[in-house]
């Protein structure tokens, strides 16, 4: 018989066009500000995941999936996975919508509803979940729907 050994490897690169914060990710809008710029030119839907540090600071973006035009598959594990790895206290989930239309989908709220339940079991807290088109942002958080 014999025993595995999980090695996870890492690596990191610059996203390009996206800043780097250097004060805490602390609302929305800076979320947005580098959310944007790395999926508002995706041709289909697009989800990451920005982890923060106890004191809001970024610690990394990773894309969780890709999708089609209007959908795109996302599971609580993957979420939490990358956050637990990299040490977060907080998350801010976000994706693009192709179409323009921030409007958030019915999806898009269980979505939000089971990251934060499950956020909560994992003691890695849902900050935000923000969606992008066009150069613009709708965030759960400022609509109070969070």
């Amino acid at each position: 018989m014999y025993v595995r050994e999980l090695t996870v490897c890492y690596r990191q690169r610059l996203v390009n066009g996206a800043p780097v914060p250097s004060s805490p990710v602390t609302t929305p809008g800076k979320a947005a500000g580098v959310l944007v710029p790395i999926l508002e030119q995706e041709a289909v839907e697009v989800c990451g995941v920005l982890c923060l540090s106890t004191k809001n600071y970024l610690l990394a973006y990773h894309e969780l999936s890709r999708g089609t035009l209007d959908h795109t598959l996302v599971h609580a594990r993957d979420v939490f996975r990358v956050a637990l790895l990299a040490n977060a206290a907080g998350v801010i989930v976000a994706h693009n919508h192709p179409s323009g239309d921030l409007t958030p989908s019915p999806e898009d709220a269980i979505l939000t509803d089971r990251l934060q339940r499950a956020g909560a079991v994992v003691g890695v807290e849902l900050i935000d979940h923000v969606i992008v088109a066009d150069g613009r942002y709708f965030s759960f958080q400022e609509a109070r729907r969070l």
